[in-house]
């Protein structure tokens, strides 16, 4: 029998936003391991379980901690945000699991805030989209800044993940910048702050506007193609069906 841990995606961190699985995996779970602020989404539900934190930026020591807790024979469940392998850890899991040949690691898929905050603001995910982190912590910022003008040309919808924090407020700024190199600035973006959380807040606006607009890490930006437009106050990005054949 090998050691099993499951990286669970826990979407925005609402019971009601996450899916059946992971539910279910939480609750069969011995130990559920996970940055300290996500373990407080959980709610009443799970505060009977064993659970470890770690801060932020410690997400080595809290994937070793899955794996030690896991070969004292425990099911364990890792938990992050949206889905974890999005911008999770279920790489990073993956990367070190290499020296543990007797645990086995399975990943359980949650609605990243891509999803979530599109459905906030209407259908700005019709056609298709890619989605650019703006952290530089771990890519730089060059290789940033070239994977937007890609994006820009190929007339993609973007979806910017960790738009700005302390260290980072100009990101946003600077990322919109770029963009509206190849992009008019009466381009329909939007963004969602706090998605599935206390404090939820949508806004749509122009990337003219956008460049201007203070976000938090807390916020998903969306910014549309060519064929994206505002209709009946919702963000929504044509798929290319042509509906003025029925009127």
């Amino acid at each position: 029998m090998k050691n099993r841990i499951y990286i669970v995606g826990i979407g925005p961190g609402k019971e009601e936003m996450m899916t059946g699985e992971a539910l279910y995996i939480l609750e069969q779970a011995d130990i559920i391991v996970g940055y300290t602020t996500y373990l407080n989404l959980l709610g009443e539900r799970f505060q009977g379980k064993e659970l470890r934190a770690t801060p932020m930026r410690q997400e080595e020591e809290r994937c070793r901690i899955c794996f030690a807790e896991a070969e004292k024979g425990k099911t364990v469940a890792l938990i992050c945000s949206g889905d974890a392998g999005i911008y999770g850890l279920a790489s990073l899991m993956f990367e070190i699991g290499k020296e543990y040949p007797q645990t086995e690691l399975s990943v359980i898929a949650g609605v990243t805030a891509a999803s979530s905050g599109a459905a906030l603001l209407g259908a700005p995910l019709g056609h298709d989209f890619c989605t650019v982190s703006l952290s530089d912590l771990m890519t730089p910022w060059e290789t940033i800044e070239r994977r937007l003008k890609a994006a820009a040309e190929g007339d993609f919808v973007i979806v910017l993940y960790n738009p700005s924090s302390h260290k980072r407020k100009d990101y946003l700024k600077r990322a919109c910048q770029i963009l509206l190199r190849s992009m008019e600035e009466g381009r329909v973006c939007g963004y969602v702050e706090n998605i599935g959380r206390n404090g939820t807040k949508t806004e749509i606006c122009t990337l003219g506007e956008l460049q201007d607009r203070e976000v938090n890490m807390f916020t998903t930006v969306f910014i549309g193609n060519s064929d994206s437009e505002v209709i009946d106050g919702r963000f929504v990005t044509k798929r290319g069906y042509d509906c003025r054949k029925h009127l």
